[in-house]
């Protein structure tokens, strides 16, 4: 008994030692990152997941996500606008709110504001348009970013917001962002499906219908480093 508690003793720092390594290791450890969002990504308790990616990726990030914004150009201080007025960063995250499904903004088509529209400017009220926006701006400001997109996360303040089978719900929204990132060979985190919340769970997790506690960004900060570290 006694050689096994000092053989744990001994594998337990290595085992930890190895994981800090592995995650020195990769591509993104150090690196600047701008946010762009909606609450969801600015909230106070969002900086808990926040902390976590500096912690374990030393990385150096810069919020500009605003309240109520979404990608259409016609929801608040929307992604376009925060783009806008970035500079230039290592990475982009494009962290997608739930503000364009709960104002019923148009979802709009994944070759809306593309060269396949010749960007067509009218497309931008919707939520695709919105979205090739951003990436064309980033590109625009720095042809050697790297663009990370994380996906509209669950809302429980209707069925349509946390139900993947609702024909009207946010998982079309959803859909639609992973589709454009698919067009453009941006890795994506879908945070509506990996999550891990559901109507048994929120309590724990959601300080309100839409916006995760501390809690929630805790667990979801867990999932978001995993990604950034080895997104590919």
């Amino acid at each position: 008994m006694k050689k096994l508690f000092i053989y744990i003793f001994l594998i337990l720092p290595i085992g930890l030692f190895a994981q800090e390594l592995a995650i020195k290791n990769s591509p993104n450890f150090g690196k600047t990152v701008a946010v762009f969002g909606g609450s969801v990504s600015v909230i106070p308790e969002s900086n808990t997941a926040k902390a976590m990616w500096e912690e374990s990726l030393d990385m150096k990030i810069t919020n500009y996500g605003v309240g109520g914004a979404g990608f259409s150009s016609l929801q608040g201080k929307s992604l376009q606008q925060q783009i806008d007025e970035a500079g230039v960063f290592d990475i982009y995250i494009l962290w997608a709110s739930t503000n364009d499904y709960t104002n019923n903004r148009a979802i709009g088509e994944y070759i809306d504001y593309t060269e396949f529209d010749g960007f067509d400017k009218e497309k931008l009220v919707t939520q695709a348009g919105g979205i090739n926006y951003c990436i064309k701006k980033i590109y625009e400001l720095n042809p050697n970013a790297t663009i990370y997109f994380f996906t509209s996360s669950k809302a429980f303040n209707n069925r349509g917001g946390y139900d993947p089978f609702d024909e009207n719900g946010m998982v079309k929204y959803v859909d639609m962002q992973k589709k454009i990132c698919d067009l453009h060979g941006i890795p994506y985190l879908d945070q509506f499906t990996l999550g891990g919340y559901n109507i048994y769970n929120k309590d724990l997790f959601y300080r309100d219908p839409i916006h995760m506690n501390d809690a929630g960004y805790k667990k979801l900060g867990e999932l978001q480093v995993a990604f950034l570290a080895f997104p590919n």
